[in-house]
């Protein structure tokens, strides 16, 4: 009787699989397209020419597709003699995050309070959900292609105008291949990093004797990261109210607030990185970024640099410690309590060293776009710009290190006068 039972509600779970799979494909993605569209439309690019029916939906699903892992490539065309010459490489992190934690909450669902789950059953279960979430990529690379017609009236400045088509262009379009390609392998790490964060989560029973050192540092990681997202939500609010620009800053917070936090988290830890801005482009960020970057050759960007123009940035070295001294304390927290101190520093060692790879990865940008005579050169004029902004990925990882061996221990020091819930010690662990 039992067993037909378990029978059925099994043979009844599976059509609810699908079921369960597009609620969790849809909500991520209906969350990226309204955050995607509040931000482009708080940027001002509802008035972009092709009007609110032509420009802006293709733009919108363009930025989720980007967010999502996706591949968008610029195209022109301005005439026989002038070429085109344009390539765009940048995460809006904040839609990003926006996916990730519903698309991850979506997965998890159905497999909360279930300790252990088969291998071919998690299969499975993610199976319909990328071949969901695939649908969906490919919906957006349809939508995410347009072309805009420019005036030659207003490039006649440039010195460049008799060399110009009558209607000069520029577009962008989804690149559909490299699209499914990164975004199967976005929604990979996402779906990992889910089942490595959640103690509810099951596991295969030949991966459960790895969650307890992996499952407290993926944990805390999680948490660190999105603590520098709430703090940043907290300063642009109150940038808003104080200093005005409401709109403005509506739109980095939408569109790139995990960019701007998470860089600051590696400054603050001592990385140092190295950019560019330069014409009529700029960076979502605060002026102080912007004033540093921008000069005729490659910067470097750190506190040393950034305190040249504003003092108050050697704060983030403080909030930096504090926020990864509290995240060292609650991975040792979730951990078993019979883990030793030099486990609880190389266990945050490892996953903030992963962390700040993962940052350097997803917040680098590289933005160009110019005009070139028969190929060679620029034209110039006010039509061409760069922006680039990418780690000393080296000096970051080794910085990461040393902060994560330390407020490891301490982490695990300051644990271990704390009671650990669920936590029962194993006797023969000290041993």
């Amino acid at each position: 009787m039992n067993v037909r039972a378990s029978n059925d509600e099994n043979s009844a779970r599976s059509p609810h699989g699908w079921r369960d799979a597009l609620l969790a494909v849809l909500t991520g993605v209906l969350a990226m397209v309204v955050t995607a569209a509040l931000g482009l439309w708080a940027a001002g690019a509802a008035g972009l020419p092709g009007g609110a029916g032509g420009a802006f939906p293709a733009v919108v699903a363009a930025v989720v597709v980007m967010a999502a892992g996706g591949s968008v490539g610029l195209s022109g065309d301005a005439g026989s003699l002038v070429g085109t010459q344009a390539d765009l490489s940048v995460l809006p992190l904040s839609v990003t995050l926006v996916g990730a934690l519903l698309v991850a909450r979506g997965f998890l669902r159905p497999l909360h309070h279930r300790a252990v789950a088969g291998g071919r059953e998690l299969a499975g279960w993610a199976g319909r959900v990328a071949a969901l979430w695939v649908v969906a990529l490919i919906v957006l690379s349809l939508i995410a292609r347009h072309t805009f017609t420019l005036s030659v009236d207003d490039l006649t400045d440039s010195g460049a105008g008799d060399l110009l088509g009558d209607s000069p262009k520029i577009g962008f379009r989804a690149e559909i291949p490299l699209t499914l390609v990164f975004g199967l392998l976005w929604l990979a790490g996402v779906l990992v990093l889910a089942l490595l964060v959640s103690r509810g989560a099951p596991l295969p029973a030949r991966l459960l004797r790895f969650q307890e050192a992996v499952r407290p540092a993926a944990y805390a990681m999680v948490a660190l990261l999105l603590a520098c997202v709430a703090l940043g939500v907290v300063a642009g609010l109150v940038v808003m109210i104080t200093r005005g620009h409401a709109a403005e800053t509506a739109a980095v917070l939408l569109l790139g607030l995990p960019n701007l936090v998470w860089l600051a988290l590696t400054l603050g830890l001592g990385a140092s990185w190295e950019g560019k801005v330069e014409g009529p482009f700029g960076l979502p960020m605060p002026q102080v970024l912007d004033s540093v970057l921008r000069t005729p050759d490659l910067s470097t960007l750190n506190l040393s640099t950034l305190a040249e123009q504003d003092g108050r940035v050697r704060w983030l070295v403080v909030v930096a410690a504090v926020l990864v001294l509290a995240a060292a304390f609650l991975m040792a927290a979730r951990s078993p309590a019979g883990t030793r101190l030099w486990q609880h520093a190389v266990h945050m060692a490892v996953a903030l060293t992963l962390t700040v790879l993962f940052i350097c990865l997803t917040a680098r940008i590289s933005a160009h776009y110019g005009l070139s005579l028969l190929g060679l050169g620029d034209l110039g004029g006010g039509l061409g710009g760069e922006v680039s902004l990418r780690p000393k990925l080296w000096t970051a990882l080794g910085f990461a290190v040393l902060w994560g061996l330390v407020t490891g221990f301490l982490g695990g020091l300051a644990a271990s006068r704390v009671h650990r819930r669920g936590e029962v010690p194993d006797a023969g662990s000290g041993s």
